[in-house]
């Protein structure tokens, strides 16, 4: 090889575009993405989407709510309070009307129950999908 020669050099990956953290949503966009939901009928999305506005929760301490960690009998409680998984600190949180609304909305239409062991908020899809241990395969819808 020629010492006088550079060798081709490979431009950054990240170059020209902004790193670190993203600008938080602007109150134009939440509610632009709650309309949205609201039209497309997706009650589970937009509760998941109003709780992870209200309480600033992680993704992964969202999906892990039970119905009685967020009401009280039939009614969502205006406020809840849950432990972090990562941090294993109590947050309590004010839980606003709108939000009350689709979580209510969402609990009626996924049949959820507050005595249920297993009733999560927003359990994942195949969580729902979820059957008891009695139940043979056979008897389980796909």
């Amino acid at each position: 090889m020629d010492a006088t020669t550079t060798p081709n050099r490979r431009e950054p990956w990240n170059k020209g575009k902004l790193v670190g953290q993203k600008a938080p949503l602007k109150l134009k966009e939440i509610w632009a993405i709650r309309v949205g939901l609201q039209m497309q009928q997706r009650a589970r999305e937009l509760a998941l989407f109003d709780l992870g506005i209200d309480s600033k929760l992680r993704a992964c301490d969202l999906v892990k709510l039970r119905v009685r960690d967020v009401c009280h009998g039939e009614h969502v409680a205006s406020r809840a309070s849950v432990l972090q998984q990562k941090t294993q600190r109590p947050v309590q949180f004010e839980i606003t009307a709108p939000t009350r609304e689709a979580v209510e909305t969402w609990i009626k239409a996924a049949g959820l129950k507050s005595e249920k062991a297993r009733s999560g908020i927003l359990a994942s899809r195949s969580m729902m999908r979820w059957k008891w241990p009695s139940r043979r395969k056979s008897e389980v819808p796909v």
